[in-house]
């Protein structure tokens, strides 16, 4: 019997699964493209307004550690949710130690790096610097997972590291990096390895739990160190709008959204929706900051997405991946 045009049921059910993948992926990206500029606004002071008392911004430490503790807040709240409808999926044996390593940089590493960074640079330049994140995240599970790229996507990685070389060079004026380029390279590096492993753990327990327990594994140590860090001075209502922003988009939701269109549509094909996260933040840069993309920044900033998509296409070869408990389990081929 002839097919219907539109294919079989199988193959309709893996392309709306595709598509649904990316969507949310694409839904993910949108709410984490705003994740610089909002850092930068709560961590910026307001000099333009005439009254001293309301100059005053919040700490990259209380950003850090503040909205972390939201976050977890919240998902205490949504794991009991799961629990009363018997859904609950509960972390085993290593998975816990691989859910602290990971809530060390999703937690702590990322959010804090990028916040000190955006005291002194502006969010169009941390932009173009994490713009590499696709790649640096792809060199991770090459190490992690012990595959084998090709020269070609070694060749991209190189030629993507030495633009944004470049780049923070250019800026500086000299040969010499600005401290706030080393903390978005350290938080580049923190969200790459955060990617990776969380990637390892979503299989088994879940896209929205994944970073749920992350959170509240983080508690203990979030919620005090947000009360130590909690502003004793008035801060203006755009900065805890910014706050809140962060807390509940780019600490939790957006992970909602990103980790389950990563499951739908499959990490190789959805991942790349993400090369519009640089361009995405340097458009909200100039509404919600007032910054100015000038011709260098955004020639870098597509310099640096060509780079990224072209290694993101090259062949990774034979890769051995891991169990949960690390034993090998399947050889397959990939694509970064």
């Amino acid at each position: 019997m002839t097919q219907p045009a539109d294919g079989p049921p199988d193959a309709r059910d893996g392309t709306r699964r595709e598509w649904q993948g990316l969507g949310l992926g694409l839904i993910g990206v949108l709410l984490f493209s705003l994740t610089v500029p909002m850092t930068k606004l709560a961590v910026s002071h307001d000099t333009g307004t005439a009254n001293a008392a309301t100059a005053h911004a919040l700490s990259p430490w209380f950003v850090t550690f503040g909205r972390a503790a939201v976050a977890g807040l919240l998902s205490v709240l949504y794991l009991w949710w799961k629990h009363q409808r018997g859904t609950l999926v509960r972390p085993q044996g290593s998975q816990w130690g691989l859910l602290a390593f990971n809530a060390s940089g999703a937690v702590i590493g990322f959010p804090l790096f990028l916040a000190l960074a955006l005291e002194h640079v502006p969010s169009t330049h941390a932009a173009v610097v994490t713009g590499l994140l696709p790649l640096v995240t792809a060199v991770a599970a090459a190490v992690w997972y012990r595959q084998r790229p090709s020269g070609g996507f070694w060749a991209c990685s190189v030629a993507g590291c030495a633009l944004v070389v470049g780049f923070m060079l250019m800026r500086a004026g000299g040969l010499h990096l600005h401290l706030a380029d080393l903390f978005l390279v350290t938080a580049m590096v923190w969200a790459a390895v955060m990617y990776v492993g969380g990637a390892r753990l979503t299989p088994s327990l879940g896209a929205e739990s994944v970073i749920c327990w992350m959170l509240v594994i983080s508690l203990p140590l979030t919620l005090p160190l947000a009360w130590w860090f909690a502003p004793e001075h008035t801060v203006p209502q755009s900065r805890w709008w910014a706050f809140a922003y962060v807390s509940l988009f780019s600490m939790w939701l957006g992970f909602f959204a990103w980790y389950r269109g990563l499951a739908l549509g499959g990490p190789v094909r959805v991942s790349q929706v993400q090369l519009l996260q640089p361009f995405s933040s340097l458009v909200f840069a100039v509404p919600l900051l007032g910054e100015q993309v000038d011709g260098g920044t955004l020639l870098f900033a597509l310099a640096v997405i060509a780079t990224v998509f072209a290694g993101k296409r090259m062949s990774v070869g034979q890769i051995t991946r891991p169990s949960a408990d690390g034993s090998p389990t399947a050889t397959i081929t990939s694509r970064s």
